[in-house]
């Protein structure tokens, strides 16, 4: 039996959702509508072949392409140009210091030169405050947040 837990937000309707089902680290991940399908492996870092990706590669990936889209929707509607930009996560798996293992996250955001310091570093919180990923790992896992200009 499924639970849902109501928050103190007003009930709104989803957008879009996303179903996937994986067999672990040493197998595969695949979505409900068969665009994904990859086969995963446990990193050399940690022990396996690492001849597959694995779910940290996965979650950078998702980071990345939402922060980048939540991006251009800031900038365009502060009359922005970032044409160009492009967004690098890069995560982290350590140790939690209680058996486990947690995340960390740099999101390096690269930006167009003539974008003035002070307007990236704005366009990058406003940002941070629409990204849906943002919005999850908040005040869950540190993320750091880097612009690079081209």
């Amino acid at each position: 039996m499924s639970r849902r837990l109501w928050s103190s937000y007003a009930p709104t309707m989803t957008h879009y959702t996303a179903i996937a089902t994986s067999t672990g680290r040493d197998g595969r991940a695949y979505s409900s509508d068969g665009r994904l399908d990859v086969g995963l492996a446990l990193q050399k870092e940690l022990g396996g072949t690492g001849d597959g990706t694995n779910p940290e590669q996965l979650f950078a990936a998702g980071y990345a392409a939402c922060f980048a889209t939540s991006m251009q929707l800031v900038a365009r509607r502060k009359h922005l140009d970032v044409t160009g930009l492009s967004v690098t996560a890069e995560v982290g798996l350590l140790p939690n210091g209680q058996g486990g293992f947690r995340l960390e996250v740099t999101l390096r955001t690269k930006l167009p030169e003539n974008l003035p310091s002070e307007v990236a570093d704005d366009l990058l919180e406003a940002t941070h405050q629409v990204c849906p990923y943002s919005n999850a790992t908040r005040g869950n896992i540190p993320v750091e947040l880097r612009t690079d200009r081209s």
